[in-house]
């Protein structure tokens, strides 16, 4: 019998401890908003009624303790004073008739205390009637005036700091997003969530037309009664640009390459062919890729009115390449990044030895061994002067045939024109030993 009864009362305990401390609200129009502050306001909960006329504030206690009311102003808790006219609805439940607007509660329950603010929405009423924007714009900025009313909703914490409430208006509208994956600026739907009601509002410009929605606030969306105002069709004045410069790979094996050269840079040994491709935004009415020998482009060397265009470097030097564009007005302005291209030295350097029968893949062809050779001509002849061989591009080889046939092994000669994208001049000749086998049993031409 004795364990039945501390199990009563444990029970007791645990339900008594599970009632919360509980604040209702009775009458109105529509159900009352609940939101939960900062730990810093001291407030338990801010209360946002549609119209407090007639609306009756009720609390049920946790405990048998006596409930005593205070209210207070903008001074805070500390200068609190006892609410009039709370009466007793039964032994729970105690209520204030007629609750008191935009004012702080402190409910306290013996040492338990209840700290609430209550906003009269009423006095706050969000209005949108129209939203518009101005003709002048800038390049940047999209300004936005809305016809229309909504006070700062304010409140006090315990201790007399004044705060404001967020509406969370959303103002909603169309721009264009870059998609690195896709290459391409793709239209988005943009909402942002604004704090307070502005008659003028700052937003930034759209790249593509679009129209302005504002609606709002979070209070009459959650009555079901949220306001909307649409713009008319903006028309867009604001540009961007994405770049992008690909250089043409070109894997030659005997072709040296150029310190200065990397995968994060452009150039290296001449020739080089690069594709600048510019990706730009609604307005874009004028685009052109400019090229300067310096970096400042205080003297712009070529330009080329087209989004896309491909350029090969035959001549030594660094070249500055970047994009400018413009709307119709020619008021906003862009431009991309600078790309530096660099065309290295040239240098030009030949074997006087191979063998084209030895070991398959290792040193069976001759080749010069070159950077930024742009004219090439090499002439191949035996010791009678007989011509073998003739190449025109410094990535060719002789494969040590002739007509068909490997020549027999001995002395051959080379003598080659060429010319480096640095304008320097080459005028080589020199001996080519082929080794390492007779040529005569492996179905050689017989020419030595």
């Amino acid at each position: 019998m004795k364990s039945a009864i501390v199990t009563l009362v444990f029970l007791a305990v645990a339900l008594l401890k599970a009632m919360p401390q509980q604040v209702s609200f009775v009458g109105g129009q529509h159900a009352v908003y609940e939101d939960k502050p900062a730990a810093s306001t001291g407030l338990d909960c801010i209360y946002v009624i549609y119209d407090c006329d007639g609306v009756s504030m009720n609390y049920t206690q946790a405990s048998n303790a006596a409930v005593t009311w205070y209210t207070y102003g903008e001074l805070g808790g500390g200068y609190a004073t006892v609410a009039d006219g709370v009466v007793r609805v039964d032994s729970r439940t105690t209520q204030l008739p007629q609750v008191k607007a935009n004012c702080g509660y402190i409910i306290e329950e013996g040492t338990t205390r209840t700290y609430v603010w209550v906003v009269n929405y009423a006095d706050y009423h969000l209005s949108l009637n129209a939203i518009s924007f101005d003709n002048e714009r800038d390049c940047g900025t999209a300004r936005l005036n809305v016809d229309g009313s909504g006070p700062s909703i304010v409140y006090y914490t315990i201790n007399g700091a004044m705060m404001h409430l967020d509406r969370d208006l959303t103002l909603s509208y169309r721009t264009l997003e870059w998609n690195d994956t896709n290459m391409a600026w793709e239209e988005t739907q943009v909402e942002s969530e604004e704090e307070d009601f502005e008659a003028v509002m700052a937003v930034q410009a759209p790249y593509c037309n679009t129209e302005f929605t504002l609606s709002g606030d979070r209070f009459l969306r959650y009555w079901n009664m949220e306001e909307t105002v649409t713009s008319d069709t903006y028309l867009t004045s604001a540009i961007a640009v994405e770049t992008t410069a690909v250089q043409e790979e070109r894997a030659v094996e005997n072709e040296q390459k150029d310190d200065a050269s990397s995968e994060s840079s452009l150039g290296g040994s001449a020739p080089v062919t690069i594709t600048f491709t510019a990706y730009c935004t609604d307005a874009m009415a004028h685009a052109e890729w400019q090229m300067a020998r310096d970096a400042e482009f205080a003297d712009i060397d070529s330009r080329f009115a087209q989004d896309e265009i491909t350029q090969t470097f035959n001549e030594g030097g660094t070249f500055y390449y970047r994009f400018y564009g413009a709307d119709s007005s020619g008021e906003c302005e862009t431009t991309s990044e600078t790309y530096t291209i660099t065309i290295g030295e040239s240098v030009l350097e030949c074997p006087n030895a191979f063998s084209p029968q030895g070991s398959e893949g290792i040193n069976d062809e001759w080749r010069v061994s070159y950077r930024s050779i742009v004219e090439f001509q090499c002439w191949i002849f035996n010791r009678w002067g007989v011509e073998i061989c003739h190449l025109t591009d410094p990535s060719q080889g002789w494969d040590g045939k002739y007509k068909g046939k490997y020549v027999k092994s001995g002395v051959y000669f080379y003598v080659i024109e060429a010319r480096g994208a640095d304008g320097k001049e080459y005028k080589l000749s020199g001996d080519i030993n082929i080794l390492n086998y007779t040529g005569i049993d492996n179905g050689s031409s017989g020419i030595e």
